[in-house]
């Protein structure tokens, strides 16, 4: 059965929210988008490029209206539009999130939503770019990707069935996991080459040369600092909020790069052949099955 939302109410229309928002008008699952913003020019300029219906800074002024609410903006404000939202939404209107990490988020609805959590569903879209405003919105953004779900144990079956055919309609697939297995895998795949990009382009501007460094650097300084350009705010929040999976991750890589610099001391070429080439097939073998998944 095809779900259909009357009144869909998204905070943060920006590429997360307003590609959601945009995917479900062109499959006609939803009626109406209203659009929750911190700032008045994004929201217009969301009005304008028919991502939104209808904008307003004040969730609360929309929280009895919706029938499904997704919050698309930084992890770190999530707490507080909970709170807005919970003296008006209606039993039975469904709060799910994008946000990239989870088992903050689901302390968050246990604390803001006490009452509501039969119909909170924790998920995470696997897709992203370093664009963001409801300029980077766009139709197709969750074609062939995934999606994680992370059910509470009060979370109804049906809020969950009603939220994943959403995504499929979006042309998402669907997959579930705890919160914790969720933190753990992204702080790996995800959060660490962040991390380690933002701290690499701060490495080559604090440089006595930086300036002439990057005006050498060309396409592989270009492929591995493209995750660099993302927004700020949103990886703070993602950075402290996945703190200990990550830490972990970081105490794993400084291994790694000793392990890199003693081969180098060594001048250990036969070493340093056989780690690049496992790493080389190990992401070869990745990339085969990307491709394949569309």
């Amino acid at each position: 059965m095809q779900q259909q939302i009357d009144t869909l109410v998204v905070a943060g229309v920006g590429l997360i929210g307003g590609s959601f928002a945009l995917a479900l008008k062109r499959a006609g699952r939803v009626r109406r988008v209203i659009g929750v913003g911190r700032t008045q020019a994004n929201l217009e300029n969301a009005l304008a490029l028919g991502v939104a219906d209808e904008v307003t800074q004040d969730i609360a002024s929309v929280a009895h209206r919706a029938d499904m609410v997704l919050l698309a903006a930084p992890v770190g404000q999530m707490g507080a539009l909970m709170r807005a939202l919970a003296p008006g939404l209606r039993p039975g209107a469904i709060v799910t999130d994008g946000g990239s990490t989870k088992s903050d988020v689901v302390a968050l609805y246990r604390e803001h939503l006490p009452q509501h959590l039969p119909w909170c569903v924790p998920a995470h879209p696997i897709a992203g770019s370093d664009l963001s405003g409801a300029a980077a919105a766009q139709y197709g953004l969750y074609e062939n990707r995934r999606v994680v779900l992370t059910p509470l144990d009060e979370t109804r079956a049906e809020a969950v069935a009603v939220v994943a055919e959403l995504w499929r309609a979006c042309g998402a697939e669907i997959h579930a996991m705890s919160a914790a297995e969720h933190d753990a895998v992204f702080a790996s795949v995800s959060h660490l080459p962040h991390l380690l990009a933002f701290a690499y382009v701060d490495q080559v501007a604090a440089k006595a040369d930086a300036e002439r460094c990057f005006d050498f650097a060309a396409t592989g300084f270009r492929d591995f600092t493209r995750i660099a350009g993302s927004h700020p705010e949103m990886w703070t929040d993602i950075s402290l909020a996945n703190r200990d999976a990550l830490l972990a991750e970081l105490a794993n890589y400084r291994a790694s790069l000793e392990r890199l610099s003693a081969l180098l001391e060594q001048g250990d070429a036969a070493s340093l052949n056989q780690l690049f080439s496992e790493a080389r097939a190990a992401r070869t073998r990745w990339h085969q099955q990307f491709l394949r998944r569309g």
